[in-house]
């Protein structure tokens, strides 16, 4: 049984000035888990898991300390989980180390403007994994990496995909020999934009757009046509629908 420090210290990781202070975040669900759990970017700092994903995931769970390992009951589980309903399994994880310095020259990266929702922040990561897009440059507005819905819509990808969160006025300024695509309501059909391998697509805040001022007259403003009366897309399934036609 969890001792109370324990189920206290946890439930702490749900603030981010506590996630920060410790360099950790949490993540749930046996597929997630076992994810983190290969990814040489993260390092396990604790598990709690129930007999059942033990008796699955022995081979992958042996390989860990097994101090690092407490076998728990699923109320104890329900006690600590975020989820509404607890599945099996809770990591506390160090925060991802990569082994290359974020860079966008040579590269297709994402640049995201005030995104706001966290399912929408995970499922674009999830989206730029999927098409070989490993960074991802991030307004400081955005929706926290490690907020415990963050991590569960990236499935994985955070450990594989860099984020930085910055002045996007500055990086912007940094960059600007680089070619700049902004996702509106209003520009050139994507279908009419060769593919890129070197690039930033910014993607705006889910109701307000991109700030006008990071529009210079330099930057391509490109569009997803449509053919329905939605005012418009979700900023995830933008994201997908531009990696797909670009990269």
């Amino acid at each position: 049984m969890l001792v109370k420090s324990q189920v206290k210290y946890i439930q702490s990781l749900s603030q981010k000035k506590l996630r920060d202070q410790e360099g950790v975040f949490v993540a749930e669900g046996p597929k997630i888990i076992n994810e983190l759990l290969g990814a040489p970017s993260v390092e396990l700092i604790q598990l709690y898991a129930q007999k059942e994903w033990m008796m699955r995931s022995e081979k992958l769970a042996v390989s860990f300390d097994k101090n690092k390992i407490a076998l728990i009951e699923e109320s104890d589980l329900e006690r600590i989980s975020s989820l509404v309903t607890a599945n099996e399994v809770l990591g506390v994880f160090k925060k991802p180390v990569f082994d290359w310095v974020l860079d966008p020259i040579g590269k297709v990266s994402l640049l995201l403007d005030g995104i706001q929702d966290p399912g929408n922040m995970g499922t674009i990561i999830r989206s730029a994994d999927w098409f070989g897009v490993n960074q991802v440059i991030c307004s400081e507005d955005c929706a926290d990496l490690y907020n415990s819905k963050v991590v569960q819509s990236t499935m994985g990808s955070i450990t594989r995909v860099q984020v930085l969160y910055t002045d996007i006025a500055i990086f912007l300024e940094k960059y600007k020999q680089l070619p700049t695509y902004a996702a509106l309501l209003e520009g050139t059909p994507i279908q009419k934009i060769s593919k890129i391998k070197e690039g930033i697509i910014i993607i705006g805040n889910e109701s307000k757009g991109i700030n006008p001022v990071f529009l210079s007259p330099s930057i391509y403003k490109i569009t997803i046509p449509g053919g329905g009366n939605a005012e418009s897309l979700n900023a995830s399934v933008a994201t997908g629908i531009l990696l797909s036609y670009l990269t």
